[in-house]
């Protein structure tokens, strides 16, 4: 195991320097997705100020999380050009810059544009933040810094959006705005400043490339079923939450009783994303999924005939089940991919589920439209366990570690 194929591992690794690449990854997680989530406490503001229609407002959300995702592959490779620091910088910097011009919009028009800024500058962030936490942490230790990892965007997309509102409620949105971009900008220097010294990835391919071949286990096959494995998690997901509300109401639930439903399975979903990715790393990737994925299909179903005080019960533990499996998924594909291709790879994780939690409600709408919402969700729970003999192809290639 050498510097030169991108591992700092062993003798080589400091704790420092784990603890930096962790802190700048998992405070760079908590702002983006912070930055994502902040849109939705401004699209009132926005239709308040510039007379904004529905519509309207759904284009604004759109294209930030649509550049975002359109973006997240390309990100990948100019990593491999530019290295991660640097990419990862620029785009904190760039997602900044898009709120500060949101701040200074006089219209329509403008904030369009702000918007496609911040969410080019946020798609840096997901496939870089991971590869550079997959580089600092070897082997199962990944599966944790990964967890950790993702468990921090959910307290970002707490904390970011309530600063906000507290900033609102003291100040314009105009000078509110201005202080949240210029956060991102403060933000990107550190990132710059603090992430430790490893070497681009274009370097790192020279002495990883070499390797690649003898590593035991590894086949082409085995990235493109984890990330199949991925997006139908995703899509589980996405799916799920489109249609508790109206299986809530179905059962005598009010709008505030629906709204503490979700408070509860979202709590749940952080608390899975943290523990999951501990018990990945003890019992291993594959016993994980099939314990989530097989208790996310049970719960489902469960879920349906329980009265509502009982589904309540339910649905935390449902959270944990529908969030955990995320965890183990992305910190598999360190082991699955040569160092140089991290970034790559990751973008390409993130990209196909969050595409596919994108479309997988739309897709399942057409079920419940013509067999009811029963239905659908049998066949959310019936497709998830997909997941299962899907699983099993990846055992022997994560049974080996990269080199």
């Amino acid at each position: 195991m050498t510097i030169a194929q991108g591992e700092i591992t062993g003798p080589a690794s400091t704790k420092r320097d784990e603890r930096r690449a962790a802190a700048v990854a998992c405070g760079a997680h908590a702002l983006h997705d912070g930055y994502t989530d902040l849109i939705y406490v401004l699209l009132p503001v926005w239709q308040a100020e510039f007379g904004l229609g529905y519509a309207e407002l759904g284009l604004l959300r759109g294209l930030f999380a649509g550049t975002m995702a359109s973006f997240q592959i390309p990100s990948g490779l100019l990593a491999e050009r530019l290295g991660t620091t640097a990419v990862l910088a620029l785009g904190t910097a760039l997602t900044g810059v898009g709120y500060l011009l949101a701040g200074a919009s006089a219209g329509f028009a403008m904030l369009m544009v702000a918007l496609i800024v911040g969410g080019l500058g946020a798609s840096t962030q997901h496939p870089l933040a991971s590869a550079l936490m997959a580089r600092a942490f070897a082997g199962p230790r990944s599966l944790k810094a990964l967890g950790t990892y993702n468990f921090a965007g959910d307290i970002g997309k707490m904390t970011v959006p309530a600063a906000a509102a507290l900033l609102l409620t003291a100040m314009a949105w105009r000078p509110a705005l201005a202080l949240l971009g210029a956060l991102g900008l403060i933000a990107a220097v550190a990132i710059y400043l603090s992430v430790p010294r490893y070497e681009t990835e274009a370097a790192a391919a020279a002495g990883a490339s070499a390797d690649a071949a003898g590593v035991p286990g590894r086949s082409r096959l085995a990235f493109p079923v984890l990330l199949s494995i991925g997006a139908i998690d995703s899509a589980t997901r996405m799916a799920f939450l489109t249609f508790l509300p109206f299986v809530l109401t179905a059962k005598g639930a009010s709008l505030p009783t629906i709204g503490l439903a979700l408070t509860l399975v979202f709590a749940g979903g952080a608390a899975g994303k943290l523990v999951c990715a501990f018990i990945g790393a003890r019992v291993g990737t594959i016993a994980t999924v099939w314990l989530t994925e097989g208790l996310t299909a049970g719960l489902v179903v469960t879920l349906l005939p329980l009265p509502l005080e009982a589904a309540l019960v339910v649905l935390p533990l449902l959270g944990v089940a529908l969030n955990g499996t995320s965890s183990v998924l992305y910190g598999s594909v360190p082991l699955l991919v040569t160092p140089e291709r991290r970034a790559r790879a990751f973008s390409v994780f993130y990209t196909g589920t969050i595409g596919s939690g994108a479309v997988a409600p739309a897709i399942y709408g057409v079920v419940g439209d013509n067999f009811g919402v029963a239905a659908a969700l049998l066949v959310i729970a019936a497709v998830v366990l997909i997941t299962l003999p899907l699983s099993l192809v990846l055992r022997s290639a994560l049974s080996a570690r990269p080199a």
